[in-house]
């Protein structure tokens, strides 16, 4: 299902903020994919490069540390 927002844009409503950081967490998951993979394959085409290793794991746990601020600051739901 896609992210949609069905009413007004109102920064102060904390759904709308989770929104906006489930879209940024969504574009850093995108720019690690095309960035890592695309260094994978040239690394992989041309000569080594000894610390690749080192900077994937290191972006891939900026992005799990990103994944869980968002889930952190996710809004309880109210019943």
């Amino acid at each position: 299902m896609p992210l949609v927002w069905s009413g007004p844009p109102d920064p102060a409503d904390p759904a709308y903020r989770h929104l906006g950081r489930l879209v940024n967490l969504a574009l850093h998951a995108a720019f690690f994919a095309a960035v890592n993979s695309g260094l994978w394959v040239i690394q992989g085409l041309r000569h080594p490069f000894s610390h690749l290793p080192l900077i994937s794991l290191g972006w891939a746990a900026l992005l799990l540390l990103h994944l869980a601020v968002v889930v952190g600051r996710r809004p309880r739901l109210s019943t």
